[in-house]
């Protein structure tokens, strides 16, 4: 982000600053945040705490972040319109920002208690696999591919658009599926008749998730298109695409 946005935006970095706070304070938290994973097991309720406390501290560096990333654009938003790739690398931090929100929530023992073990941690995961660091690093391809082969521009703007268009409808389709189903699993899983016994079986929270599965099948399958389209653009950048014209030497001073 901190690279590519800036030289596709052709725009300094907003922060400098922002960003150093950004690092540090990122790599000083994120250590102690790995007990989240762990609430309600065998690890001591202090530790459960230490990485629930740290994991709500991570929200402001995350989210400074991402407001150095989006505020580089100042000025320039008016190519979102017209570079697919520039638009590609804002969603990611756009995904960044959403999955950064959703993980100190659902670090919250009281969220935690219905979200764990459940579908609803695999929609936050892609959220941020996908979106994020899916999105960062398509982007990435799409400049590097035309400067290590030195050539023009793309292959096919057009089939840019068409991969950020289809990814991210796939992105949408698994991790909305993800949120519903893992709630859901979660309250048939804590669910009780008046006798005080389960209300469902496991293999009855397993039956209800199949139409949600669909949906994720389905999402997955339109990013892979996507990827796929990404892939055919790229080769053909570097088999039939325009070389640059040749930097002319520079001549001494006389």
């Amino acid at each position: 982000m901190y690279y590519f946005i800036p030289k596709r935006a052709e725009r300094p970095i907003y922060s400098y600053r922002l960003s150093i706070i950004h690092f540090w304070a990122l790599i000083f938290l994120y250590i102690w945040a790995d007990p989240h994973h762990l609430h309600y097991t065998a690890l001591p309720d202090c530790a459960q705490t230490l990485g629930m406390t740290f994991s709500i501290m991570l929200w402001m560096p995350s989210w400074g972040g991402m407001i150095n990333g989006l505020m580089t654009l100042s000025g320039a938003w008016d190519k979102l319109r017209t570079d697919p790739v520039l638009r590609m690398l804002v969603v990611s931090v756009a995904f960044y920002s959403m999955s950064t929100f959703e993980g100190p929530i659902m670090s919250a023992k009281v969220v935690n208690s219905l979200s764990h073990y459940t579908d609803w941690t695999i929609g936050h995961v892609h959220s941020g696999a996908l979106g994020w660091v899916g999105f960062v690093s398509f982007g990435a391809l799409y400049c590097l591919v035309p400067w290590i082969w030195n050539r023009k521009g793309l292959y096919s703007l057009k089939l840019v658009n068409w991969h950020f268009w289809i990814a991210t409808l796939g992105i949408v389709l698994y991790i909305s599926a993800m949120w519903v189903s893992g709630i859901l699993q979660g309250l048939m899983w804590r669910s009780y008749t008046s006798l005080g016994f389960l209300e469902y079986s496991f293999i009855e929270s397993v039956e209800a998730m199949h139409p949600f599965y669909i949906i994720r099948a389905a999402g997955g399958a339109l990013f892979l298109v996507g990827s796929l389209i990404m892939a055919y653009n790229l080769w053909m950048t570097v088999r039939v695409g325009e070389a640059e014209a040749p930097v002319a030497a520079l001549q001494p001073a006389e």
